[in-house]
């Protein structure tokens, strides 16, 4: 998939525009591209480089992207834009999962760049899927036919819970950036009950992302040990996940297929929420990483089971997206259509 989305993007061929930076931002590693629009009026993108970072290892945002603009050498960088999870207040991100503050104006007098623009990293990731051409693993089929006439969801886990809709419009898709993650989560059987009760001792707010995120996971697995009378062994995310697809721990195969089939609700109730007619996008950092467990678990079941829904969620079709570099490509989409719309 991400062969084949690159070559999507590089394909349109190469102008002299002005290169920018694009940069997707997440709780574990910062992803950042040197980005160029490849035909004027366009959104689609080439990236001329890219590198990945560890977050923890820089002190904040600006010197992280300071080391890459030095990497680049004498290229003039312009722009900036940056997908990051949370809400922009002010000059402020709202968020719960990164390492450090984030702030515009010190971003802005760390780089030496005076345009640097903030967008919610599932809203980038929303705009790059509009220039796709396939998804990588089709989970349930769906109706392709109405799909392209309706709002498609674009939801993931990884360090948090992301979601976003696309819109089509006349011109160009509007895009709807969420904190689906933040609402509370809602229990499908008697064990996620159990479950979200042992949460509920170390929060009044059990969110989505508490259970459905890589820290989430580690939430799930110590509530199971909890409920079962078992000792965790298990302290990481990768740890769990690991166990799992090698079948060595029961409670690690539990606990995954409970993440599974919990996510596989939740994004059911997204899908009907939003009316996500288009069809359903996954994403994420973890997914890939189970994609062959996740076709076999009760995902695809709990997405359906929604009582008399369940005819309208059997007509949309639910993929997963593998592409490393989508949410530097949709941060450039994103500045590109915004600055058209500003044009």
């Amino acid at each position: 998939m991400a062969a084949a989305a690159s070559q999507r993007f590089a394909e349109l061929g190469s102008t002299q525009a002005v290169p920018f930076v694009a940069a997707d931002v997440g709780g574990t590693h910062a992803r950042v591209g040197l980005v160029r629009q490849v035909n004027a009026g366009s959104a689609a993108v080439a990236v001329e480089r890219y590198d990945k970072y560890v977050c923890a290892d820089f002190p904040n945002l600006g010197v992280l992207l300071k080391h890459f603009l030095q990497s680049i050498g004498d290229v003039p960088v312009q722009r900036v834009s940056i997908a990051c999870a949370g809400v922009a207040v002010g000059d402020t991100l709202v968020n719960a999962n990164l390492p450090w503050a984030v702030s515009l104006a010190e971003i802005r007098s760390e780089i030496d760049v005076a345009d640097v623009a903030l967008v919610n990293d599932f809203e980038a990731v929303a705009c790059a899927t509009h220039y796709l051409r396939a998804s990588e693993c089709v989970l349930l089929p769906g109706d392709a036919e109405a799909a392209a006439n309706g709002p498609t969801l674009i939801v993931g886990p990884g360090t948090g819970l992301g979601a976003a809709v696309r819109i089509p419009g006349r011109h160009r898709p509007i895009v709807l950036a969420t904190e689906a993650g933040q609402a509370a989560l809602a229990p499908g059987n008697e064990l996620e009950i159990e479950i979200l009760r042992v949460l509920m001792r170390q929060s009044a707010h059990v969110s989505n992302e508490s259970a459905l995120s890589g820290p989430g996971l580690v939430q799930i697995y110590n509530a199971l040990c909890a409920i079962r009378g078992a000792q965790p062994h298990l302290r990481a995310p990768a740890s769990i996940t690991e166990a799992a697809l090698s079948a060595h721990d029961p409670l690690a195969t539990e606990t995954l297929n409970l993440f599974c089939a919990w996510l596989g609700g939740v994004v059911g109730d997204l899908a009907l929420s939003c009316g996500a007619r288009g069809g359903v996008h996954l994403a994420g950092g973890i997914l890939p990483h189970i994609r062959q467990f996740l076709l076999h678990s009760n995902f695809s079941a709990r997405f359906l089971a929604k009582g008399v829904m369940r005819p309208v969620l059997e007509r949309i079709p639910v993929s997963l997206i593998d592409h490393g570099q989508l949410g530097v490509i949709g941060a450039a989409c994103w500045m590109l259509d915004a600055r058209d719309d500003d044009g």
